[in-house]
């Protein structure tokens, strides 16, 4: 998976229609006063029915001990994250309930005059759509993606699985003898996550293409969100989801949602070149507008620019970068990108500060590599990029720091790490370049 965020973003235009809440998104600035310090239970909180939680994902009724994290739903509709602590006492499906606290912290600092109705249904005549979901050795994890895209509530869909360079035949098993006649086994032998998505992104039948990881938990909406976000806006190329933190038990995934997180808050957006942006990073910084986790597009527009950079991604020296670059192009093929908090994926972070360590590293990396890659495919942005990145730098190493906030040193540690990657990046791609040659003219099995 590439960088969650960017040094910066583009200036968003707001969905008129969208819900926002003042606890935002795990990364943003206006959420850091949200999310603990301490290790917290995550969990789901319907104001419909405020008496349970349910695990992330809409997952089972349980009862968390200790301090709370919870998505705040109305309608099934994502508002916001609150936190708050179970009470001891107090009936619960009453207003001095259990969760009261939670439905008291919803009511403070989320807008009530931006709360949804219900989600109209999904259309019956949608366009359809397919999901490639890449995998590699994970079949512990991949059953729970597909099961939930499976039975999710957008009914034209097809799931298209690409087992990338698996070391044995276990998932061609599992898809076979678990989802037969329901999901469609592709084998990709050339390591990287790109290679993986352009070999579905060949296959796909739908008139959109969606990619979700393979550690996912997918919410039952998700499809249906991605698709009516190309429906209400025409322009759009594509459509970009929230992605929340499955978890919050250890101080390395508490640490990755303060210096960046991969959620970009609960306000529909969009974003395109005839929108005048007052950020001077833009149109580069392209973290912001989504990730490769939760992402859609047109799939004859996909195609039409070349897929993805396969010298790009996850499995190959350049450790990612192919969903950035992919959002570039899309801008400057004159299309939109379009952000849709419904099309919601809760994603489990690593566990260990050395998992972190390493993670933060392959982000410069990888983001280094997309600078690249966009330089090499459109090199008259050249010129643009070298003006920006003296300030890119600046905001980089003052990630995860509050506005006038003395700076963590766990963060600055990150930045750096951050820094030091982005430098090796262009080198890294290059790397990539050589090994791609390579990998096409070598004898596929």
């Amino acid at each position: 998976m590439s960088t969650p965020s960017n040094p910066a973003a583009p200036t968003a235009t707001a969905a008129p229609a969208a819900p926002t809440g003042s606890a935002s998104a795990p990364g943003s600035a206006s959420a850091r006063s949200v999310l603990p310090s301490v290790p917290v239970t995550v969990a789901e909180l319907e104001l419909e029915h405020p008496e349970v939680l349910r695990r992330p994902g809409r997952g089972a009724v349980f009862t968390p001990a200790g301090r709370v994290l919870a998505l705040v739903r109305h309608h099934g509709r994502p508002l916001g994250l609150v936190t708050g602590e179970p009470a001891a006492d107090g009936a619960p499906g009453t207003a001095t309930g259990p969760y009261r606290a939670l439905v008291d912290a919803a009511a403070r600092e989320l807008d009530p005059d931006h709360r949804p109705g219900p989600p109209a249904p999904a259309p019956a005549d949608g366009p359809p759509l397919t999901v490639v979901v890449c995998t590699h050795d994970r079949t512990d994890l991949l059953p729970r993606s597909l099961d939930a895209l499976l039975a999710g509530s957008y009914r034209h869909t097809e799931v298209v699985v690409v087992d990338n360079a698996p070391s044995d035949r276990a998932t061609e098993t599992l898809c076979r003898q678990r989802y037969p006649d329901r999901v469609r086994y592709l084998y990709e032998p050339v390591p990287g996550l790109a290679r993986a998505r352009n070999r579905g992104l060949a296959v796909a039948r739908g008139e959109i293409c969606a990619f979700a990881d393979d550690d996912l938990l997918i919410d039952p909406d998700w499809a249906a969100a991605l698709v009516d976000g190309f429906r209400t806006d025409p322009r759009a190329g594509c459509v970009t989801g929230l992605v929340l933190p499955a978890e919050l038990d250890t101080r390395a995934q508490l640490a990755l949602e303060h210096y960046c997180g991969y959620a970009k808050g609960f306000t529909a957006r969009s974003w395109s070149l005839r929108d005048p942006s007052e950020d001077p990073l833009f149109p580069f910084a392209t973290g912001r507008l989504g990730t490769g986790a939760n992402m859609a597009f047109r799939t004859d527009l996909l195609r039409a620019i070349g897929g993805f950079d396969p010298a790009t991604s996850t499995g190959t020296p350049a450790r990612g970068g192919e969903d950035l670059l992919a959002f570039l192009r899309i801008l400057i093929a004159g299309h939109t990108v379009v952000y849709r908090p419904d099309a919601l994926v809760w994603h489990p972070h690593r566990r260990s500060m050395e998992a972190l360590s390493t993670q933060v590293f392959g982000f410069g990396v990888g983001f280094g590599a997309y600078l690249t890659a966009a330089v090499r495919h459109q090199p008259e942005l050249l010129a643009a990029l070298l003006a920006r990145v003296p300030r890119g730098v600046r905001q980089t190493l003052r990630r995860g720091t509050p506005a006038g906030g003395r700076r963590d040193p766990l963060m600055a540690h990150l930045g750096r790490l951050e820094l030091l990657g982005l430098l090796y990046g262009p080198l890294c791609y290059l790397r990539s370049v050589r090994r791609q040659r390579r990998a096409d003219t070598a004898p596929r099995p």
